[in-house]
């Protein structure tokens, strides 16, 4: 693996983020079929070091949105499992009452701001939220997810000029998994410089290919440090693998727009994996024992919470 060598503390935090999601997408996986799960899913299996070591490096008063595919960001930034698996089952005790799903959760408590099912919609959003902590003044950061595809919206390129001319103090991260839906990018981008596009706005740029969690967690760390300092945005392209379907819980290697070829050097060097395999194993395994136990109580929350009270479709509303 690349990437600084971690202190023991922070390979262990790493390390627990990173199987957390995993493990908390594979049984979402595994209960989807059953019908419990009330919305469609997109899963960050094989994406989960991107989301991972970013929001390891920011504090926990910063703020963060992210794409529909928003699960390992929710909760690599501390979002509360019980509430996000209550969500996804549409129960009242869900994140957003349970009438969001699993595209749209959110958690102030954690500085999650929300994600949306419209491609490239959290961009500006996130971008007005840095604007006011700007004005706020308390070195506080906004950091915007979005996949590749979001940046083909003409939103992508509007807040990147706004951002850059008014110096926002937000980090903007593109997951690039290589496919909207299923199509390439080199069906979409007549160039794939996608960094180059980006620093003609003036903004710093960071491409991170190798897909390794401490190599975007050291990009991270430093493109932060130097926005809390008051110049202006940073942007990052993280190259990363969709494991899974684009939205489902199987495998689509066989739908005839991707290989499987393709997959095996990202399943050789699973993050997961290789930084378990950094650790002492007595503490690897203390760290996924408490992991199933957050999940199975998560599940058991979920399922024995109510479902949400009428009333609650008039809450939340522009108007009486």
């Amino acid at each position: 693996m690349s990437g600084n060598t971690p202190d023991p503390k922070t390979l262990a935090r790493v390390y627990r983020s990173l199987r957390l999601i995993r493990r908390v997408e594979e049984e979402i996986a595994r209960i989807y079929p059953s019908d419990k799960i009330k919305s469609p899913v997109h899963l960050s299996i094989g994406q989960e070091a991107v989301a991972v070591g970013i929001c390891d490096v920011l504090n926990e008063d910063d703020v963060m949105s992210a794409t529909y595919r928003g699960h390992a960001g929710y909760l690599a930034k501390g979002g509360d499992l019980k509430q996000m698996m209550a969500e996804l089952y549409g129960k009242g005790t869900g994140c957003a009452g349970g009438k969001a799903g699993s595209m749209h959760l959110v958690d102030m408590n954690a500085g999650v701001l929300g994600m949306s099912a419209v491609v490239g919609t959290t961009v500006p959003i996130a971008a007005g939220y840095g604007f006011a902590l700007g004005r706020e003044g308390k070195d506080r950061i906004a950091a915007a997810f979005m996949g590749d595809g979001a940046t083909e919206e003409g939103v992508f390129a509007e807040t990147l000029n706004f951002s850059a001319l008014h110096k926002l103090p937000v980090l903007f991260i593109c997951e690039n998994n290589g496919f909207a839906i299923h199509s390439p990018t080199s069906n979409r981008w007549a160039t794939e410089a996608l960094c180059e596009r980006v620093a003609t706005y003036g903004i710093p740029t960071y491409e991170i290919t190798d897909g390794n969690v401490f190599s975007i967690r050291d990009a991270a760390d430093k493109a932060i440090r130097e926005i809390r300092t008051g110049s202006g945005p940073q942007f990052m392209e993280c190259k990363t693998y969709r494991w899974r379907e684009h939205v489902g819980p199987n495998e689509d290697y066989d739908d005839g727009y991707r290989s499987r070829d393709d997959f095996q050097p990202w399943l050789e060097d699973d993050q997961v994996a290789r930084t378990g395999e950094m650790m002492d194993k007595a503490d690897r395994d203390a760290i996924d024992a408490d992991i199933e136990k957050q999940i199975a109580d998560a599940v058991e929350f979920a399922e024995q919470s109510p479902w949400p009270e009428p009333e609650e479709l008039f809450t939340h509303v522009f108007a009486d």
